[in-house]
């Protein structure tokens, strides 16, 4: 029986969140791809094992999957540094979009292609077979449209090589995946779900579960407002909007580069300057610490009333909803913002995770919490089923 080993990944706009097996491993790797050749040019080529895998990532993808098949791609931190290095569009639909499964497929191979998996997944030569059950999500847009469901037939019905070329200790390994099985979850749900149950769905927190909550999830592109009531989302009362950060970071990078003629390499580069615990707002220019916060702060406040305008919209519809949760990378670099105008306008009963890293991870976290218990519930069905024909012989 072909061993399967759990994936829980966050396709986010600005960088792709992903935990392993049980919790043991986890990655996260900027939202950038550049195509690329199969042959890059490296200085200190025999010192390219010493380095981090996913600081070099470049790869030759095979997928039916894929509009544009056997394409090469720098990855992640590498794609930083490409002159051709693309982010997702606003607009764009996750589901539809290659650089979705480019960053799928590629953090699945380097997870399959670490040491300590050679364990689990069977290796002959240098070709890794890898056989994942998948937890991921879409936003509640996309979910209501019924995107979800070509998204998971796609990822099911085809294996998936991903090849790594110019890779630190991966060079040469090719990993096929396949799924035992694909869950896709409303963005919505999944963060009701990690807010409200531990890892084994355990109610933690008792005074959510029965209370009608917003959840406002501002991401790169989009933001999701969930309306939780019953204990699940309102189908008919949920909202997406194509609204998020990676328009105003992407105008704060080229305002910088104008004014001082600082290139930042990706969105993720920004977000850093923003919300850093030293220097916030501040860069280097030509040696000098200098200030940026007129422009951060120009930008970031017109996107917040924008987004406060739907906050308002949302929740006058939803008269007796309790809370609003922001959640999301976007709700750590607008939360200042967003609870001042609150603070002046209509008061609202407001939150924010303090923890910036369980913001950032929730997505992630939640899709664990329910594929494990979606793996756990499938092995248990499996293992009745088995005695059943034991006993039948």
């Amino acid at each position: 029986m072909t061993e399967t080993r759990i994936a829980a990944i966050d396709v986010g706009n600005d960088s792709l969140k992903a935990i392993f097996g049980k919790l043991e491993a986890e990655l996260n790797i900027p939202n950038v791809i550049a195509q690329d050749i199969a042959d890059r040019p490296i200085i200190g080529i025999e010192e390219l094992d010493n380095q981090e895998p996913t600081d070099g990532i470049h790869i030759r993808l095979h997928s039916p999957t894929l509009k544009d098949n056997n394409a090469i791609y720098r990855v992640g931190n590498l794609a930083t540094k490409s002159g051709n290095s693309t982010e997702l569009d606003p607009g764009s639909n996750k589901s539809e979009e290659d650089q979705t499964l480019v960053m799928l497929f590629a953090a699945l191979a380097i997870d399959a292609a670490r040491d300590e998996n050679k364990g689990i997944f069977k290796r002959n030569n240098n070709v890794i077979e890898a056989t994942y059950t998948l937890g991921t999500g879409l936003p509640l847009r996309e979910v209501k449209e019924g995107k979800d469901v070509g998204y998971r037939s796609q990822l099911l019905s085809s294996v998936h090589q991903v090849e790594f070329l110019v890779t630190p200790k991966y060079q040469g390994i090719k990993v096929n995946i396949k799924f035992d099985e694909v869950k896709v979850y409303p963005e919505g749900f999944a963060a009701f779900i990690n807010l409200v149950m531990d890892n084994n769905l355990n109610i933690i927190n008792k005074e959510l579960i029965d209370k009608q909550i917003l959840i406002q999830d501002i991401g790169g592109l989009s933001t999701d407002v969930a309306v939780i009531r019953n204990r699940k989302v309102d189908d008919d009362k949920a909202q997406g909007f194509n609204l998020g950060v990676s328009e105003s970071l992407d105008a704060i990078r080229e305002e910088i580069y104008v004014r001082h003629g600082v290139e930042l390499d990706s969105r993720l580069d920004v977000v850093d300057i923003i919300t850093k615990k030293n220097n916030r707002n501040h860069i280097m220019v030509k040696g000098s610490r200098t200030s940026v916060h007129d422009i951060v702060d120009r930008i970031l406040l017109e996107l917040a009333k924008k987004q406060y305008r739907h906050l308002r919209n949302v929740w006058a519809r939803n008269s007796q909803s309790e809370i609003c949760y922001f959640i999301g990378g976007g709700s750590i670099v607008l939360k200042d913002y967003l609870k001042t105008l609150n603070n002046s306008l209509d008061g609202y009963n407001i939150d924010f995770f303090e923890d910036e890293k369980e913001s950032v991870w929730m997505m992630a976290n939640a899709y664990y919490k329910l594929i494990s218990d979606f793996a756990k519930k499938n092995q248990q069905v499996k293992f009745k089923e088995e005695e059943k024909l034991v006993k039948t012989k």
